[in-house]
């Protein structure tokens, strides 16, 4: 499973996202929308933090524990 966040530097939710992803044993990439400004466009991407799943843009937002758990198909 492949799994990347998409934010911005500044982003108050990636630590967050980051976290619980660390706590769920889940190995991610971060990228930045400042660095990869062709992911913006790609994704069409508004806000931080964003979720990719196998390239799959699965979440726009900071995803409770039980989201996070379906999207990565942990339940």
């Amino acid at each position: 499973m492949n799994v990347t966040i998409i934010a911005t530097r500044g982003c108050s939710h990636c630590p967050n996202l980051a976290r619980e992803l660390d706590d769920l044993g889940i190995t991610y990439d971060v990228q930045y929308v400042e660095d990869s400004p062709e992911i913006v466009e790609k994704y069409t991407i508004r806000h931080s933090p964003n979720l990719l799943v196998d390239g799959e843009l699965v979440c726009r937002s900071q995803p409770t524990e039980a989201d996070l758990r379906s999207y990565l198909k942990l339940e």
